[in-house]
């Protein structure tokens, strides 16, 4: 609620507010510093019977009422509970996620109940999901144990527990070894619950399986073509492989286990061919709609196939498709001839660059909003919003899922605010042609120097660029991407590999704008400027991945190598490749994979902040790197991979943990998966049924 800072003012009787109008209204001034504080003693007091009960409670109030039914709190509670207050990019959010991951509100109010239940295998998947928010499913590895049985005991009543594997039973086969498996196996003789083996197969193991990737969806997208010849195409837009996942859905009783619809697990050719009612159609995991048509293709008409290499060859009204490769294979006597559109879900570490997740884009009061709908034109947008008779701040709204393939060029005149977002719950494809032969084409960003001190303002919000970058030229006020995905090396092939390792996928050229990269994925980032009549470019970072595509390539510098005229400040990012720049003013809770080279030691500092051996760098303080000789593992470096910068399971502790709050560096450092797996590993010792040695186990 909006405070009135004239509250205490408007008590004082008129002659005095007459007197302190003469004067300057001095005490108009103190009263509303005092007013301020009024605010927030009331607001304290108001908050005092909220306090009472853990579903209203205040986050730093959740801890002592934890306290109060025996909830076991981590002992490093204390040291990171101020973890969310440190920059301007979302404290609130910040401060949330680090509350549910050290004392989740869930987990504390069911603190009782569970104990009522402990030791049953439903409780342990609700800690999962109470705990740290991740699904889960509980199984009783002691009995997927095998031994020999005595003839005598053999019976129907009597389970096999032994005896040899089924070939012929494929779904069986296919999740051997995994959370849904059914097979039986030697035991495991090793110490089960240690870090590399978690709640193995004992005679008294049950295992924890959990999922740490989020399921996302696309929705009618268009998929990309391949082979024109051959009519193949692949379910991501981008041309690489992508491994399908469940749409998860809510388990029916809290009793009941977890089953492999209630996870986002990885879709199996062989699961998906035996069910393929629950997986197939509006509202299940993915569908197909050929030649813009309303209906998808019939479920009569899907074959599940191993399309690796390409070698099934659909019959004629078939449509092949391979959930775990993300590929689809027409006959070529009914090849779609309009295109094929999907919509499909795919495995995410966290809401970052492009996507449908809830960003909450803010629109100004004075600003007009132009919608641009399916088979319309961006640029068309555009010269409306220029045809204005008088300059008004515009906002280029997209609200579809189809790609755009058009030529992009924005001159902005003095004080202009433009906007180019996506619309809430979409994902907006931005492809830019290769349309001239003598020059490299971008997306453009002109401003004239006869701006003045009336700068303009560009900000693009939620959009998913490939094919070139981004070209930024003239005296910009601020260039702001937020939730944008510029792909790495402009677009990838079948593996996920570059298309154009090096390329530049943001260029700075003699220009003064103030560049905000925000919960971004970005490739290269080139800065030329006049290093004589102008201050350094402010590049801030924050929350974002910047992948160079190789750890020898560099991610932000000048051409051939230089470095760029350019001062960074880096909050949680992920950089994946050289830095070679002018000064860095400060870099913290983040991962610098290639050497950092800045011209300027003297200013700035690094805190908490990987950096390879032989870096030149400010002065720096507990990072990683100097506590002990260790490098970061990545699970994958390749984006277009579920897990996409992501620090392995193996990496060392020093790096997993060597954020200033515990957790790790980053871009994901906000996920705090560090202290959600220590809380979930205290409850699962707490909760565990008597004289059973539980294990965790993170399948993906």
């Amino acid at each position: 609620m909006s405070r009135n800072p004239d509250a205490l003012a408007r008590l004082l009787p008129e002659w005095h507010r007459m007197r302190d109008a003469e004067q300057g209204e001095p005490l108009r001034e103190l009263l509303d510093v005092v007013g301020e504080q009024l605010d927030l003693v009331r607001e304290a007091i108001e908050q005092q019977y909220d306090d009472w009960f853990v579903e209203t409670a205040a986050e730093w109030v959740l801890p002592y009422l934890g306290e109060l039914v025996g909830y076991q709190r981590l002992p490093g509670y204390e040291r990171v509970s101020t973890a969310g207050l440190r920059d301007g990019s979302g404290p609130a959010e910040a401060r949330r996620r680090l509350a549910e991951a050290l004392a989740p509100r869930r987990d504390v109010a069911a603190t009782v109940g569970n104990r009522r239940r402990k030791g049953t295998l439903p409780l342990l998947e609700e800690l999962a999901a109470d705990t740290a928010n991740w699904p889960a499913r509980a199984v009783e590895l002691s009995r997927l144990v095998a031994h020999l049985q005595p003839v005598r005991l053999l019976g129907p009543r009597v389970p096999a527990r032994g005896g040899q594997v089924d070939l012929r039973d494929g779904a069986a086969l296919d999740g051997a070894g995994g959370p849904f498996s059914t097979l039986a196996r030697s035991a495991d003789v090793r110490r089960a619950g240690s870090r590399h083996r978690p709640g193995g197969h004992t005679p008294n193991g049950v295992g924890l399986f959990v999922w740490r990737l989020k399921s996302r969806s696309v929705t009618r997208a268009p998929a990309h073509c391949i082979d024109r010849t051959h009519s193949h195409y692949t379910f991501s837009v981008l041309g690489n492989d992508m491994p399908l996942v469940t749409n998860p859905v809510p388990e029916p009783a809290t009793s009941h286990i977890a089953a492999v619809d209630n996870v986002p697990a990885v879709l199996r050719r062989e699961q998906v061919a035996d069910r393929l009612a629950d997986y197939y159609g509006p509202g299940k995991s993915f569908a197909l709609h050929l030649d813009g048509q309303d209906e998808p293709v019939p479920p009569s008409a899907i074959v599940i196939a191993d399309l690796s290499g390409w070698r099934y060859r659909p019959r004629y009204g078939q449509v092949a498709v391979d959930p775990e490769l993300g590929r689809i294979a027409f006959s070529s006597r009914n090849a779609p001839h309009h295109g094929v559109s999907v919509t499909y879900h795919h495995a995410v570490s966290d809401d970052l660059g492009g996507g449908e997740y809830p960003r909450d884009p803010e629109t100004p009061p004075a600003a007009k909003v132009y919608r641009v709908g399916p088979g319309e034109l961006i640029m068309d947008a555009y010269r409306a919003w220029r045809a204005e008779p008088r300059p008004v701040e515009g906002v280029i709204e997209i609200a579809h899922n189809e790609a755009h393939l058009e030529e992009l060029t924005f001159q902005l005149g003095a004080g202009e605010r433009l906007q180019v977002r996506a619309a809430d719950g979409y994902r907006p494809v931005l492809r830019l042609p290769d349309t001239y032969s003598n020059r490299p084409d971008a997306l453009t960003v002109e401003v004239s120097d006869e701006v003045g001190e009336q700068r303009p303002r560009l900000l693009l919000d939620g959009l998913l660029i490939t094919g070139r970058g981004i070209r930024v030229t003239g005296p910009l006020e601020a260039l702001v991407l937020r939730h944008c995905t510029l792909v790495p090396g402009w677009s990838l092939r079948g593996d996920c590999a570059p298309q154009w390792p090096a390329e530049p996928s943001l260029m700075l050229e003699r220009t003064t704008a103030c560049v905000q990269i925000d919960r971004c994925v970005l490739g290269t980032i080139t800065v030329l400027g006049d290093e004589v009549s102008t201050d350094p470019l402010p590049i801030h970072l924050r929350d974002s991945v910047i992948d160079a595509t190789d750890h020898d390539l560099p991610a932000l510098s000048a051409p051939d190598c230089r470095h760029a005229h350019a001062t960074l400040h880096a909050h949680r990012t992920t950089v994946l490749g050289e830095v070679h720049t002018h000064a860095v003013r400060i870099a913290e809770n983040g991962i610098f994979a290639g050497a950092l080279r800045v011209a300027r030691r003297g200013i700035g500092c690094l805190r908490h902040t990987y950096v390879p051996p032989g870096s030149r760098t400010p002065q720096r303080y507990r990072c990683p790197g100097d506590l002990a000789p260790v490098r970061p593992v990545f699970a994958s470096r390749r984006y277009g991979t579920p897990h996409y910068a992501r620090l392995a399971d193996e990496c060392p502790e020093e790096i997993r943990r060597g954020a200033e709050d515990g957790s790790e560096p980053g871009v994901f450092h906000d996920l705090y998966e560090p202290q959600r797996t220590d809380n979930l590993r205290a409850r699962l010792a707490e909760f565990s049924p008597a004289r059973c040695d539980a294990g965790l186990i993170f399948v993906s």
